[in-house]
């Protein structure tokens, strides 16, 4: 749906940012043939993706029926074939940089312009060319610092490279060099307004905030305001994906939910499969990433998200899709009697049983005297053989024994969870 707003209103980095959304979308389908066939030429892919037809990988139903690709896995992958797992097309010679992350898992950075892709979060929390910002994300083994940096350079703004740490010159930095925008963790940014107070020193001039790597609860982004950064922004990346979504206002005004990146295609699954859930329901956040160095192909990023359905189109003048932010982890792993119970193991239950809707493990009592209930949405109860034949199946896929319980649609939170403990620990 294309949408008229005022000129004053629309300021976005280009104007890929403000098309149609019907154009956006079959532009990412045309492109993901050509993803595919790229992604094939790395080993790691190559076998993920044997046997498939790169020209039929031609829209999201064509997408879904690709494998899942876990974060979570990356670990293992890059031990067996370092050192990315066999998933980078460009040779590591021929890159701009490689990244050590705790793991270690190794990333790696190409040397395109703003290959992060962090302009748009950027550009849309206020940093604009000839100003000045400063960089208090890590420069040390990791890749947000550059991230930023790739940034400012596409949209030719100056950075004071301050990294984490030494709050006393980063205060002396702000008011001596009077940058205008923070980009960082949201707990620095608290660290550096406390010891400017406590050193007297005038920091007025830092007015926009550009947050990641931790949670920013509404209380402290109003903390930030009332302490003179009246403009704080979130930004949702990741060391390998780079940034996938980021905050937008219209005169000074937050837009609801967090805009997709222009170059990801993204899935929202139910936890523990590769099913996309309904739009609006919350599930597990999966990545197809259109980059030419680091193809990743239905990445699932372990986080928990919703679309953001029946909203009014973003006042930004950016016609995106949406998403709520971070909900939550969606590993909801869970040790019953000494065994992991796995919420791949629920759908596996449901996938069993087809009269099963929407279904939730819950585990009750105290520790090791546990209870497990799967407690399934049916539109007609099961008889007896039937409920007798799910109760077999929680025990030949979790080797435990566990209850069933049927319930009518619609009576399951839709909060994502697959397992839910609660247990008293008391």
């Amino acid at each position: 749906m294309k949408v008229d707003y005022p000129v004053d209103t629309v300021d976005t980095l280009d104007a890929l940012e403000r098309r149609d959304p019907q154009e956006r979308e079959r532009d990412l389908m045309a492109r993901l043939p050509q993803l595919i066939e790229r992604a094939r030429s790395a080993p790691g892919w190559a076998r993920i993706l044997d046997g498939v037809d790169s020209t039929a990988i031609n829209s999201r139903a064509a997408l879904a029926s690709l494998p899942i690709t876990r974060k979570a896995d990356l670990k293992a992958l890059q031990t067996a074939s370092r050192p990315f797992g066999g998933l980078a097309v460009t040779p590591v010679g021929e890159l701009a940089r490689v990244y050590v992350s705790p793991g270690p898992i190794f990333d790696p950075e190409g040397r395109g312009q703003d290959w992060w892709r962090f302009a748009r979060p950027m550009y849309a929390a206020g940093v604009r060319a000839g100003g000045l910002l400063q960089n208090c994300f890590s420069y040390h083994f990791t890749p947000a610092a550059f991230m930023v940096e790739g940034g400012a350079a596409r949209i030719g703004c100056a950075v004071i490279p301050a990294g984490a740490g030494q709050t006393e010159m980063q205060v002396q930095a702000i008011a001596d060099l009077r940058p205008d925008t923070y980009v960082g963790t949201p707990s620095f940014l608290r660290i550096i307004i406390e010891k400017a107070r406590e050193m007297g020193a005038d920091i007025s001039s830092m007015q926009n905030a550009l947050m990641g790597a931790e949670a920013l609860p509404e209380s402290l982004r109003t903390w930030f305001r009332e302490n003179g950064v009246p403009h704080v922004f979130q930004t949702y990346a990741s060391a390998d994906i780079g940034s996938m979504a980021y905050e937008t206002a219209t005169g000074g005004v937050l837009n609801p939910g967090m805009m997709l990146d222009e170059d990801v295609l993204l899935e929202i699954v139910r936890p523990g499969s590769g099913e996309p859930v309904a739009p609006g329901d919350i599930g597990e956040i999966v990545v197809t990433l259109f980059n030419a160095d680091y193809p990743l192909i239905r990445f699932a990023t372990g986080d928990m998200s919703a679309l953001l359905v029946d909203a009014e189109p973003s006042r930004c003048g950016r016609t995106n899709s949406r998403i709520r932010g971070w909900l939550g982890r969606a590993d909801q792993t869970t040790k019953v009697r000494a065994m992991f119970v796995h919420p791949s193991q629920v759908n596996n239950i449901v996938r069993r049983h087809p009269g099963i809707l929407k279904a939730r493990l819950v585990v009750t009592g105290r520790m090791a005297n546990d209870v497990m209930t799967l407690h399934c949405e049916v539109a007609t109860a099961p008889d007896a053989a039937q409920a007798a034949a799910i109760v077999e199946s929680i025990r030949e896929v979790t080797k435990l024994r566990g209850e069933v319980r049927f319930e009518s649609p619609g009576t399951l939170a839709d909060d994502g969870k697959v397992i839910e403990d609660l247990r008293d620990y008391s």
